[in-house]
This record gives structure tokens, sequence and C-alpha cells, in this order.
């Protein structure tokens, strides 16, 4: 036999699931005619589903099971004519048809009796295979022309044994029987039945689940073939499960411990048990796609790539942690020895153990359909210990997953333990239970079966394998929030590819109508998606919708300058929700409401970043923390803190009415629509407070003195009605003008607070020689005076208004956030 060039493909249910698909497996052989070929291949897809669920009908005396039988039967035909032609039809359909009797007559009697033995129902879910192994056969011959190909049924070759592990093969009785039945001089392709086996005593039996994987991995140790193609629906093996994290990349190369680290773990592509004979003989495995045979997949053999210390991230949930405490337990020879000793009398399966050093307690992880019985084993084991009160508690916790981080190159890399710990408790990850081995290849945590998706999203994210991904919500898309959009829309991409940072905008709201996205909104087409999907607002199903459990980090991004939004702002954080934000209300909302926010925000352990409420854009939150921050102390704050009041004094020269003024600022958008919200000082006086809170002062709006500029007469009136009326008060302000300018000073509206929290906001007459008399149309200024900067003020002086800037602060926020929560921007 021509052994050592066999290569050997395994072919799986989906594959085989329809004649379309049996024809592109077809042609993916065609193109593989170098050497002989062995291909092992599954039931069509469904098929021994529905054989076994024939039997179980039968067993149940219900009739229907004949249905589903004839629906077998039907597909088996309906692929034959598909891909046959009519000689090779009648020859399957022969040998076909045999069989089917066979299995009727074996159903049938189960169907009387009302039970069929273990050995019967494994034939019956065995001929699946028999009949796609034939089928597909005769569909390579019509397609490898001028190749032989053969047919082969395992029970024939493979002869295999119940063990405590598991499925054993009979080595040496296997190779002899196959040996027999492939000539030595064979160069074609031998189609091998996977799943099924001979037991030692000459009857038919299965190799369980994942079955025809372990036949394909048999069938190349028995071949001493050079490597095996696992062929299924995927490209590979995945960092990570594609359902948890969207941007999975497939894994080029992994060793055999760490995909059966990460198969143990619950990666669902290969089983570690079918990759062992493989892995004796050293014989790489692909894992490839069937639907993609161009793409290289995943190579599994004995070596490691070292280009990330975490190959992948995995789990598994339905999980339970059983945990024995006492202090009798401590210096005991044999505790561990008696305890797993009667589990595994007990045929319960430990998946993970942890014990601390000092002995106290140990606990280990069961599935959860064993948990019970885990307990009763443990407390009658040590029932004695128990009475006389060497043993505390057994105690057991359900509805759990374990996380593996798995990757040989961890082993003695510092700071990767610390980098998995720190990203699940960024993502509000509680932690339960830690193993690791000495191999440092697998770091397990037990966690909520809750938090498994968000745990897997965090650490995947962590180590770079996907974007660092913050799940946003906008609240607001009018002045900020829409100029904000377009400024995202225009760097994701960069921020991706550049700094693997995901700024994923998932939910956008307006005052009557949100839009959500599974994924992430268009942002380039926001506003028709708007028009198509949005929905009445519902403020708490949109923060739900954001705050999805796979999303590491969640972030309200509050554009508005809605009071009722801010007074959410306390909840969200404690939730672990962070927020960015311009608007005032909160920062400037009563003291007593401020010092509750910010110790909301300590417990949810999240990021609060408004430094657009005070100058737009410009960095003077900021810049007081680096004072503070660094141990000077600040003195006096004097700015203008309004960019329309900025623009208003700029622009009055006193020929032209104040008034006139006001109008066409509101004309041209540097005006609230109603310009009494920037003339009554309130917004300056917000900023003002949220300044001297920074500074360490308590202060509160009502402590803050403000020359309002509406005449007390339009205070009460309606918008339109104070502007008609508003020129009856032009001569005032020109009155005051004409002082200034006698003076030779000029108007402007400042904010001033001191050491001792004196504050007022009011309409100066300045020195034309200040620095704030020399400013641009919209410009904020903002003068520092502090221990270090006491001969020369610290001065901030930018635009401080306007959509743009706001939204560009916002944006800049934003960046600052995803850096405290690892992204390297």
């Amino acid at each position: 036999m021509n052994a050592t060039s066999f290569i050997v493909h395994k072919f799986g249910g989906t594959s085989l699931a329809t004649a379309e698909r049996i024809k592109g497996v077809a042609a993916i052989l065609a193109d593989r005619l170098y050497g002989p070929q062995c291909v092992v291949v599954s039931a069509l897809g469904g098929v021994t589903d529905e054989l076994l669920r024939t039997v179980d009908l039968a067993v149940k005396s219900d009739e229907t099971y004949k249905e589903v039988l004839d629906g077998v039967r039907e597909r088996h035909v309906e692929a034959a004519s598909l891909l046959l032609d009519s000689d090779s039809i009648a020859r399957y359909m022969t040998a076909f048809d045999a069989d089917y009797a066979h299995v009727s007559n074996m159903v049938g009697t189960a169907f009387v009796t009302g039970k069929i033995s273990d050995n019967s129902r494994a034939v019956a879910s065995g001929y699946g295979e028999l009949w796609s192994a034939q089928l597909m056969q005769l569909v390579l011959v019509n397609k490898l022309k001028g190749r032989d190909v053969m047919w082969l049924d395992a029970r024939q070759a493979v002869v295999v044994s119940d063990s405590e592990s598991g499925v054993a093969v009979d080595w040496g009785v296997s190779a002899n029987r196959l040996g027999a039945l492939i000539p030595e001089s064979f160069d074609g392709t031998v189609v091998v039945t996977g799943y099924i086996a001979q037991d030692t005593e000459g009857h038919p039996t299965t190799l369980g689940r994942n079955g025809s994987d372990y036949s394909a991995s048999i069938m190349a140790c028995l071949l001493k073939a050079s490597q095996v193609h696992i062929w299924t629906d995927v490209d590979g093996v995945m960092t990570a499960d594609p359902r948890s994290v969207s941007e999975v990349q497939v894994i080029e190369q992994l060793s055999y411990n760490e995909a059966m680290e990460l198969a143990y773990f619950g990666a669902k592509v290969l089983h570690p048990q079918t990759m062992a004979p493989a892995v004796s003989h050293s014989i790489p495995i692909y894992i490839r796609n069937t639907f993609a045979p161009e793409n290289p997949g995943t190579r599994i053999d004995a070596r490691s790539s070292v280009d990330q210390p975490v190959k992948g991230i995995t789990s598994i949930d339905g999980m339970a942690v059983v945990n024995v405490e006492g202090t009798g337990m401590i210096g005991v020879p044999g505790t561990a020895h008696r305890l797993f000793g009667a589990l595994a009398e007990a045929k319960v399966s430990v998946v993970m153990i942890s014990q601390g050093s000092s002995e106290h307690s140990i606990c280990f992880a069961v599935k959860d359909e064993f948990a019970e019985r885990a307990r009763t084993v443990v407390e009658e084991t040590f029932k004695d210990d128990i009475a006389y009160g060497n043993i505390q508690r057994v105690t057991v916790k359900p509805n759990l997953s374990i996380l593996a981080v798995v990757g040989d190159s961890m082993h003695g890399q510092p700071g990767v333990a610390a980098k998995v710990f720190s990203s699940l408790g960024n993502a509000g990850v509680n932690v339960r239970v830690i193993a690791q081995g000495s191999s440092e290849r697998n770091i397990s945590a037990v966690i909520d079966q809750g938090d498994a998706m968000r745990a897997v999203r965090a650490v995947h994210s962590s180590f770079y394998l996907s974007p660092q991904t913050l799940s946003i919500g906008v609240i607001g898309c009018g002045t900020v929030g829409r100029p904000l959009l377009k400024q995202l829309s225009s760097q994701v991409g960069r921020l991706s590819s550049q700094f693997n940072l995901d700024l994923r905008v998932r939910g956008l709201a307006r005052s009557r109508n949100m839009l959500l996205a599974d994924s992430r909104v268009d942002l380039d087409h926001w506003e028709e998606a708007f028009e198509k999907g949005g929905v009445p607002l519902d403020i708490e199903a949109f923060v739900d919708h954001v705050n999805a459990e796979h999303m590491p980090h969640v972030v309200i991004v509050d554009c508005t300058a809605d009071e009722s939004v801010a007074a959410r702002y306390g909840n969200w954080l404690e939730a672990g929700i962070h927020v960015v934000t311009p608007n005032k209300k909160a920062c400037s909302s009563s003291l007593e409401n401020y010092k509750l926010l910010q110790q909301q925000r300590i417990k949810g352990d999240t990021r609060f970043l408004y430094e657009t409420t005070v100058g737009a854009g410009l960095p003077i939150i900021q810049t007081v923390r680096d004072l503070r921050e660094t141990g000077d102390r600040i003195t006096r704050v004097q700015g203008i803190l309004s960019g329309t009041l900025a623009y208003l004094f700029n622009q009055y020269d006193g020929s032209i009415p104040f008034s006139d003024i006001v109008r066409d600022a509101r004309k041209s958008g540097f005006t609230e629509p109603d310009p009494r919200d920037d003339l009554s000082g309130i917004d300056v006086a917000r900023k003002l407070t949220i300044l001297a809170r920074e500074i360490g002062l308590e202060l509160s709006l009502a402590d803050i003195e403000v020359e309002n500029l509406v005449p007390q007469s339009l205070r009460g009136s309606s918008a339109q009605e104070f502007l008609e009326r508003l020129p009856e008060f032009d001569a005032e302000i020109l009155k005051r003008f004409n002082e200034a300018k006698a003076d030779n000073k000029v108007l402007r509206y400042v904010a001033e607070l001191d050491a001792k929290g004196t504050a007022t906001v009011a309409l100066r007459a300045l020195p034309k020689d200040h620095a704030f008399a020399h400013i641009s149309l919209t410009d904020n200024i903002v003068q520092f005076e502090t221990e270090r900067y006491c001969d020369n003020p610290l001065i901030i002086q930018g635009p401080g208004a306007g959509p743009d800037v706001t939204a560009a602060g916002v944006f800049a926020d934003l960046l600052r956030l995803s850096a405290y929560l690892g992204a390297a921007v």
C-alpha cells in the first residue's frame, strides 16, 4: 500500500446537506489529485438525527416513524437523481433499498416490542454513513474520470472497544484488516464511512458524536497519512466564537496542545479526542472551509507560532462550582484523593479544580446537571468530617461559565494574566474562581453565565485580536450631535485600522424617536435609516440596547441640554455605563446631586467626561485638573465663557443697535433659538459653577451673583415678543458702551471666581490693553492665577462656541475614554 503519501479528507453533514454541496465536495477533490486520497464522510446533513428519531418514535409505538423513515429515503432518492446517471442511480438504489429493508424490519420490531438493544440502535444510526459513502463513490467515479475510486465500510476495518477514557482503537487488528482491503499499490481515492466501526466481538458500533472526525484521525494513522483535512462550514479555528465576537480572526497555526485546550473549553470546530490519533503520529491537521476551499484554514501540528501570546478565547456554559471548606482539611494528606476518587466512582467528570495554598478549601467545576450528584457524593464521603466540624460547608453555585484564555506563548511572559483580569474588571465581570496550570498555556476563570459573552468580548479585545470596542449611544442628533456623527463617520475607519479601536455607534435618540442597530449605525446614512427604521423613543429600552451584555464597554453620549437626560447620569454610571457630554445640567445641579453623582461614578468604576461643558473644545477642565493634581493652588479665575456674548460685544461698536446685532446673531446661529438663554447669564454661571467644583470649592449656582442682560419686563414674554421689544432697551446698552469708551475701555461679559468662593458673572468695562479686550468673534478666554502662575497668569483662548468645535471636543473625550479603557490612542 502506497500509504506514506495518503492525504485524508473528512466532510461532515453540513458539507453534504444538498446535491449542490456534494457537487462542491467533488470539485474540491477533483482539484486535489496528487497521490492517494482517503475521503471520510458523514451522513447527509441531518440524516443520523432522523434515523435516531425513527427509532425513538418506534419504541414509543408512534406510527409516524414510517413517515420519518420514508423522508430519509426520499432525500437519498432526490440526491441520487440530481447527481448520478441512470445506470449509477440503479446500482445505488439497489444497494440502498436492501439496507432500507433491513432498517425497516429492525425499527418495525421495535414498534411491536417497544424496545431496542443498544447494538441495534447503533446499527440503525450508522446507515446514513453507508448511504452517503456509496453515493459519494459513484459521484467521484463520474467526476474523476480514469481514477480508481472505491468505497469502504469502516466496520470491516476499524475495531474498537470501550474504555474509561472513551472509545479505544485496536490498532494492530485494524491495521491488518485495512491492509487486506486496500491494495498495496492503490493510488486512487477511497471513500470511507465515518462514525461507524466494529467492536471486538464483531458487532457494529459507533464512535459517538464527532465520530466522523475521529474516524478521519483513525484512518490517517492506519494509512500513515501525511496530513488530515477536516472540511467544515467555517474558515478555520477562530480566535473566539463568532456568535460572541463579530471581529474574530482565523488562527493560521495552532499547536496540538493549544487546539486541545480550545476544544476542551468549548471551541466547536474539533473535539480533543478526535485529534488524539493524529497527534500520537505527528500528523498535521488542517481545518478548512468547504464553501471557501481557496482559504488556507488553520494548521494544527506540533509547532506553535509566537506572533500572539494568546491564540484564542473560549467559554463553556452550563457549569456549576462545588466548594468544600473546612479548617480540618489543612495539612491533612489524602483529602484531595478521597474527594476526586469518590467523584470518579460516581461518574462525575470534573472540568476544573482550584485550591488555595492554605488548603482551607477546594473548589471544582462540573456540568450543571451533575452538580447535585457531586454535592451528595461529597457530603457522603466526608459525612464524619462534617459531623465533627472538620469540614464546615459544602456549597454549590450553578449557572456559571468557564472562560479559557489559551496560548503556548503565554509561558514566561509577564503581564498576560494581569491583562486578562484587568479587562474583565473593566467590563464589570466578577471572577469567582481562577485556575492556571504550570504550563501557563491556559488561564481559566469561572464567571456568571450571564457575563460570558461580555467577558469573551472584553478579553478578546484586550489582546488586540479584535478592535477595542465601545458600544455608543448618542442622545441628541441636532446642533452638536449632527457634526459629531459626521466627524465619527470620517474617522472610525482610520481609528480601527491604525489603533484597533472600534467606536461603534449602536443607537441614536432624538426627542421623539430612536434608531437601534444590532451591529452599528451606518453613519453616512443615519438620517435615511431614521426615516425607515426609527421607532418611538423609549429611553430605558435605548440604554438597554446600547448596554448589550456582549459589549465590553458602553458609553452614552448626551448631546442635548435636557435636564431630564442629565438626571439619569448617576444611574447609568453606577450601572457601569460611561458618560460623555457637553450638557452642563448635571455638573451644575445642586451640590447634593453633584456629590451623589460622583459617588455613583466611583461605585460603578466608570468615567464621566464633560470637558465641553466649559469652553467647548478648549482644554479648560483638564487644565484645572492638571494644575491641582501637580500640587498648584488656583487663587483666581477670570474668563469670558460664552461664545455668544463674546460675539455680541465684539460686534457691538455703538453704530448699530444692540438689538439688531442680537437678531443677526440669532439668524447666523450664534445664539440659542431664544437669545435670552444666552443673555440671562445663567449659562455662564453654570460653567463657572463647574469650574469652581473642579477647583474644589463647594459652590452652588445660587451662590453666584449674576447680571442678567434681559430686561426685567421681557423675561416672561415669548421669544418673538422679546425680539420685537428688545429695541426699547438699546439706549441702556449704548449708554454703558459710551461710558466705557470714554474711559478707553471695552465691554465684556466676564465670569470671575476667587479661592474664597466669591463668584460673579457680569458685564464689565475692561481696559483696551486687557487680554480679554482682543479676542476674536466667538472666542472664549480663561485666565488662571495660581501660586505658580502669579506674575504671569496662564491663559487659554480659542473658539468657545459653535457646533463643530463642541462636537470635536466631545469626540476628543470619546478618544480619552478609549485610552482609559486600554486603546492605544
